[in-house]
């Protein structure tokens, strides 16, 4: 039987924090830190965080749609991110570190609006949910050392995520961690 592919793309504020909770789903293939959304080519993370490229820090997933469908994505994705914070996201501020859902299809797109709208219409928060539903741009992976941080430095990456407040958010608003 041969797999067929499909890619999500989601910005959530620091991508760092943004792999672990897909990477380790059934069906994920790769989660990948990068930059999109912007106008530079080939950014640096030193480029982006200055908010003058365009770009939001955000992940690519290659996903098997078959075992992890993107409906389930796209609630992940809220999961992980304040949906109501336009500045950014957490201890992070700034264009770089806003949410953005980036579809790849018209299919997607559709199932992003409604996700939306249902969180929207949900008791959940109080304030509008203000997180973009955009199509998809160029994707630029970022330098090696981001790549599965939580991995390679999981110390700081627990003390970062706790420390930046979206762990305690996560836990306030989606009940257990979700990581």
């Amino acid at each position: 039987m041969t797999k067929t592919f499909e890619k999500a793309t989601f910005a959530g504020g620091c991508f760092w924090c943004m792999v672990k909770p897909f990477h380790e789903q059934p069906g994920i293939e790769s989660v990948v830190s990068g930059y999109t959304g912007g106008t530079k080519a080939n950014p640096t993370y030193e480029e982006v965080c200055s908010d003058t490229t365009g770009h939001y820090e955000a992940v690519q997933i290659t996903f098997d749609p078959k075992v992890f469908r993107y409906e389930k994505l796209v609630e992940l994705f809220w999961q992980q991110i304040d949906p109501t914070d336009a500045g950014g996201q957490f201890g992070d501020r700034g264009s770089s570190y806003q949410t953005a859902i980036f579809y790849h299809n018209q299919e997607q797109k559709e199932m992003a609006e409604q996700s939306k709208a249902k969180l929207q219409e949900s008791s959940r928060f109080s304030r509008p949910i203000v997180t973009p539903i955009l199509p998809v741009k160029e994707f630029y992976p970022a330098e090696g050392y981001h790549q599965d941080y939580y991995k390679k430095q999981p110390a700081h990456y627990n003390a970062y995520r706790i420390g930046s407040g979206r762990a305690a958010f996560i836990d306030k608003n989606w009940g257990e961690s979700n990581e």
